[in-house]
């Protein structure tokens, strides 16, 4: 239980600091892509060209100020290591899916139809090695589910 309240703490924290720091006004530039792929229960495969976000600065601003995420695209946030993920909506213009992936590439959890500019946590409900923001609608479309595999290379499956 104490552990719990210390991550809680420390996210709270985290949030509190990248609120204080300089606000953003428009999107970053396009970041570098890469070949994402997620395998569903069923054996399908769904390709993704995502944009990597694997510095502090490109996880800060993310998808603010982007009018649309591409179907086949989207934006890879690379923790580097396990760990507690919390987002939020703060200048998104565009709600989302957000697929919260453990570090073998399972997906841990998944948040749909996020609500565009909202300060509310998003939260992984558990430590993950990235989070993957999709367009909206994309998971329950391709019938992306808890325990699907993703398959890229910082997972070290890349296919």
């Amino acid at each position: 239980m104490q552990r719990r309240t210390l991550l809680a703490l420390a996210a709270t924290l985290s949030l509190a600091v990248m609120a204080q720091a300089p606000e953003p006004t428009k999107p970053q530039p396009e970041l570098p892509k890469e070949k994402l792929v997620i395998v569903t229960h069923d054996g399908k495969q769904h390709v993704f060209n995502v944009e990597m976000a694997l510095t502090e600065d490109q996880q800060t601003v993310g998808e603010m100020f982007r009018p649309k995420v591409p179907e086949d695209g989207g934006m890879l946030f690379d923790w580097g290591v396990a760990r507690e993920s919390q987002m939020w909506m703060r200048n998104t213009l565009v709600s989302l899916d957000m697929v919260f992936i453990n570090a073998d590439g399972s997906i841990r959890s998944i948040a749909e139809d996020t609500t565009p500019r909202s300060l509310a946590v998003i939260d992984s409900r558990g430590p993950v090695r990235a989070t993957l923001e999709l367009a909206a609608g994309v998971t329950a479309k391709l019938d992306i589910r808890v325990g699907d595999t993703v398959k890229q290379r910082i997972f070290g499956n890349a296919p």
